[in-house]
């Protein structure tokens, strides 16, 4: 089950205030910027810039990072933006998962389950 529509930024005005008013946690894969939505789910946007590389890289960043949010469940009422690091190219997802994990673990922001 993939991420459903009330779960994703789509608006580049939703990504734009988490980017200015967010609290932010990085590594060397990825930067996780984070602030409370007030509402019941919490949404996520991933961003790979053309600075990690062409179309085909930046997809499969964004592929890995999605399935790492896909299946760690997450605390309510977020808006969170991940924007991936040169380091994620030519990561494999056993790389992606956990980085993501201690990322979200450090920013308090993963669920049980």
């Amino acid at each position: 089950m993939g991420m459903g529509k009330e779960e994703r930024l789509t608006k580049g005005s939703q990504f734009a205030v988490v980017f200015k008013e967010g609290k932010f946690w990085a590594d060397d894969l990825m930067v996780v910027k984070a602030m409370p939505n007030g509402l019941e789910v919490s949404r996520f946007g991933i961003v790979a810039s053309k600075k990690i590389g062409n179309a085909v890289v930046r997809n499969r960043a964004k592929r890995l990072l999605r399935e790492a949010v896909r299946l760690n469940s997450m605390v309510p009422g977020w808006d969170v933006v991940v924007i991936t690091r040169k380091g994620v190219v030519g990561a494999s997802y056993r790389d992606v998962e956990p980085a993501f994990i201690r990322l979200m673990k450090r920013a308090r922001l993963l669920g049980s389950g």
